[in-house]
């Protein structure tokens, strides 16, 4: 190899060597490209203070019948409080509370101040709910949830007009009013009545497990005309629930059939249960048997 050659040669290195050591260091770039990044977010970010502030107001509600002013009720609920001597203690599940069709709001605004006190839990216990607890072993006191050991409130001999009586009402889906009754021993104090009704439920924008199952407000409607013995209380108490379905009919709501009508006419669409318990529960709604 010539001399010039290895000249060349060690040139060509040099000059390699000279490109790299002025070429950009690649961690002051990420540096650079970190504080522009920062610089941005922080720009984005007072613009986004910047922006105006948009309060979104709650809509107006009606204080007695709890409904937007809008779609108030009050043109349907008695112009005064029914005059009842029986005072209804509603056992609400927490999940009922925040329902936008709940039917408690409307028996209340029915019925005089004091004559329907709402509870909402899911366990009770005497530490904890005092009041409670003393009208579950009142003597006068009576538990509505259906069953074998309870008995049929038409049937009863007793005059219930004679003396001030309380009646306990579990508020929530069938499942949830089932787990209460179940978990809580202070339930199983009072004794224990059902109705023994034909009525079909008029609260049709939601489902129910059978043709029989009634709404709270109906439960407490169908109880308050059988034990103040006056029919008219009923059609009070349902009228407002009439109304509030009608509404709701009328602004795109859908007519909902029990889920054993469904299940009779082939109507239900969703995939049946593998337990066989539950598949025992589905054939007693399509045999229209007790449950």
């Amino acid at each position: 190899m010539k001399a010039s050659d290895t000249g060349c040669e060690m040139d060509t290195i040099l000059q390699g060597v000279t490109d790299l050591s002025i070429g950009p260091d690649p961690s002051s770039v990420e540096h650079r490209h970190c504080q522009t990044t920062s610089v941005e977010e922080e720009d984005i970010s007072r613009g986004l203070l910047e922006l105006p502030i948009e309060i979104c107001e709650r809509r107006p509600t009606c204080l007695r019948c709890c409904r937007p002013e809008k779609v108030c009720l009050c043109p349907f609920l008695p112009a005064h409080p029914l005059d009842v001597s029986t005072c209804l203690y509603i056992v609400q599940h927490p999940a009922e509370e925040s329902r936008v069709l709940r039917t408690v709001p409307l028996l209340a605004a029915c019925l005089p101040p004091g004559k329907c006190k709402v509870f909402v839990g899911r366990r009770f216990n005497k530490e904890r709910n005092a009041e409670l607890a003393a009208v579950w072993q009142n003597s006068r006191t009576l538990l509505l949830y259906p069953g074998a050991e309870a008995q049929n409130l038409q049937d009863l001999n007793e005059d219930f007009t004679g003396e001030e009586r309380n009646v306990i009402i579990i508020d929530g889906t069938w499942s949830q009013a089932k787990d209460m009754f179940l978990r809580n021993s202070l339930f199983h104090l009072p004794k224990q009545v059902q109705l023994n009704s034909t009525l079909s439920s008029q609260y049709v924008i939601r489902t129910q497990p059978t043709n029989m199952c009634l709404s709270t407000l109906e439960c407490a409607a169908i109880t308050l005309s059988i034990m103040e013995k006056n029919p008219t209380i009923q059609e009070v108490l349902l009228k407002p629930l009439q109304a509030l379905c009608s509404f709701q009919l009328q602004h795109g709501a859908q007519v909902h059939h029990s889920k054993e009508h469904l299940l009779k006419y082939g109507l239900y669409d969703k995939p049946l249960p593998k337990n066989k318990r539950k598949m025992r529960r589905i054939q007693k709604l399509i045999t229209n048997q007790k449950i």
